[in-house]
């Protein structure tokens, strides 16, 4: 079995497509972690252009909206994405024409589930993500999504708060997405210093406090908390912590 290995980019998912799609046994995959047996070899895929064009052009000939879901999917946490992928072109290129309504095909239904789990986490973060201001007016959102969506959720942000600066930083891949009231700028970000605002201070000694009104001891609503917003998003509530 021959693993075709690309950097996680779309270029060199696509460059793969190209060199493997003809090896039916070829498994395409961005995970460096991969136990492998003996009689594997592998291919480390250099992106190349050219080749990812082809692909795409091809892909767009039978359905105009198969890159773009795709492309939501090269973002997921998924180990199998790329390979969940690869499945769906090859259905989409023997059927030669749209097969997202095929709900009977498993291959189709793989890549509808991994689309819709990178789709509702950008919902949800859109209604989850917490701001502090910092001691220059600089809203500052440090969070860890499961899946890589940070450069599509900002402009909603970049909509709604006009023309604020913000960062939206994403702690777990060390990406963060700078607004200066103008422009979305997405660059490495490792580690950051917030210093909060006398306002910011005095807000979220106000929320603490008004999370421990409405939480009554003997009637604790941390399950129905849960309905609203998954725990994994807990960490960044200043609610949920005492300090």
């Amino acid at each position: 079995m021959t693993y075709y290995l690309t950097d996680g980019g779309e270029d060199s998912f696509y460059t793969a497509v190209f060199d493997c799609y003809a090896d039916k046994n070829g498994i395409i995959t961005s995970r460096r972690d991969l136990q492998l047996s003996l009689d594997s070899v592998v291919k480390e895929i250099e992106p190349d252009g050219e080749k990812a064009a082809r692909v795409k052009r091809k892909i767009a000939q039978y359905d105009s909206g198969a890159a773009e879901d795709i492309s939501l999917v090269l973002r997921s946490c998924n180990g199998g994405k790329e390979q969940a992928a690869l499945e769906y072109i090859r259905i989409l290129m023997r059927h030669r024409r749209p097969v997202r309504s095929m709900a009977n095909i498993p291959e189709v239904l793989k890549l509808e589930d991994i689309r819709r789990r990178v789709t509702g986490e950008l919902h949800n973060l859109k209604g989850f993500l917490r701001f502090m201001e910092n001691d220059r007016g600089v809203l500052y959102a440090p969070y860890s999504p499961d899946n890589d969506i940070t450069d599509l959720l900002a402009p909603h942000f970049a909509e709604r708060l006009k023309n604020q600066k913000f960062v939206i930083h994403d702690i777990k891949r060390k990406i963060a997405a700078l607004y200066d009231g103008n422009e979305i700028v997405i660059c490495h970000a490792d580690g950051a210093d917030v210093y909060l605002s006398e306002y910011e201070k005095t807000f979220e000694e106000l929320w603490k406090l008004y999370y421990k009104s409405v939480n009554i001891k003997g009637r604790p609503h941390e399950r129905q908390m849960k309905g609203y917003m998954p725990v994994r998003y807990w960490k960044f509530l200043p609610e949920k912590h005492d300090g």
